[in-house]
């Protein structure tokens, strides 16, 4: 009988300790360097929501950068916009590091943080790409990146909350509905 009750105990310690979301790590822990090569910590972002946007240079929606800066400065307060250069999608992200910054600061005036070029599908797939598209590890939803310029929204708490394909532009209300 004592045994049952520590065991009771112990389970009821265990399922006490449990969160709220069913993700497997936390996007906190994801290692991520700065285009410019400085580490980034996730983890100083909680409390805020992060848009991560896989971006290119020479793409057809390129131009949402300009929407990306005014979403920027904009929600500045409670959103981190975070521009992750790729160039699986019609080699469409040729440029170094120092290419692209030139480009995005000359073009688009770009001051949101960018990251140094990763993969975003496939085998080589970066693991923040990996937490961004694999339920088993956000917890909420699968996905696979299609294209340039696909937005992934994490809340305050470092929750998944949704995608959102090339054609939703970064001032849509779709996006900005869930800043307010």
């Amino acid at each position: 009988m004592l045994r049952k009750l520590k065991l009771l105990i112990m389970c009821s310690i265990l399922s006490c300790s449990t969160t709220t979301t069913d993700a497997q790590e936390s996007i906190y822990d994801i290692k991520i360097n700065s285009i410019t090569g400085e580490k980034i910590d996730l983890s100083e972002f909680k409390g805020k929501k992060i848009l991560f946007v896989n971006v290119a240079s020479e793409c057809g929606f390129t131009k949402q950068y300009t929407g990306l800066e005014e979403l920027h400065q904009l929600y500045k307060d409670k959103l981190v916009v975070i521009g992750v250069p790729c160039n699986q999608f019609g080699a469409q992200e040729p440029g170094n590091d120092e290419e692209i910054i030139k480009f995005c600061k000359e073009n688009y005036r770009v001051s949101f943080l960018l990251t140094e070029k990763i993969e975003v599908k496939g085998e080589g797939i970066h693991p923040l790409y990996k937490w961004l598209c694999k339920k088993e590890i956000n917890g909420k939803s699968n996905s696979t990146v299609k294209w340039n310029f696909e937005k992934y929204l994490v809340d305050e708490k470092g929750e998944f909350v949704n995608y959102f394909y090339s054609t939703t532009k970064p001032m849509s209300s779709k996006i900005v509905d869930l800043l307010k």
